[in-house]
């Protein structure tokens, strides 16, 4: 028992240390409290702030775009998303520097990582 329950774990960590989640880190802000982080990804999953970001681009709305894209800075910042807290970063400092096109720009790379975190969060429930 104790042999599989390892290895399942190992297996969730390394899905999201290869999605770009610190799991160390992340772990060490909860406190070790696995069941904490588990529901905390299962929020990010389910935060419509990701929708409302591609909303606000299709619409070129750039304040609200900012305020999509920072929320989920905090997020992926919260919650060790090293892949995506930098594009986040940059996103929203591009935002705040007048050059939402340049903000903009940045969606496809945005959504590759994205995608890729949740397709690894979601795996750890199937």
């Amino acid at each position: 028992y104790g042999k599989e329950r390892v290895d399942i774990d190992t297996l969730k960590k390394e899905r999201l240390i290869s999605a770009g989640i610190d799991v160390d880190g992340v772990l060490e802000r909860f406190m070790g409290n696995e069941s904490l982080l588990d529901r905390m990804l299962k929020k990010f999953v389910s935060d419509g702030n990701y929708a409302r970001l591609l909303t606000a681009v299709e619409q070129k709305d750039p304040e609200e775009a900012l305020r999509a894209s920072h929320t989920l800075k905090g997020l992926c910042g919260n919650l060790s998303m090293t892949a995506l807290l930098p594009l986040f970063t940059r996103q929203v400092e591009l935002f705040r520097a007048g050059d939402p096109e340049g903000a903009y720009a940045l969606l496809p790379e945005i959504t590759s990582a994205y995608l890729r975190v949740i397709e690894a969060i979601n795996s750890l429930t199937a």
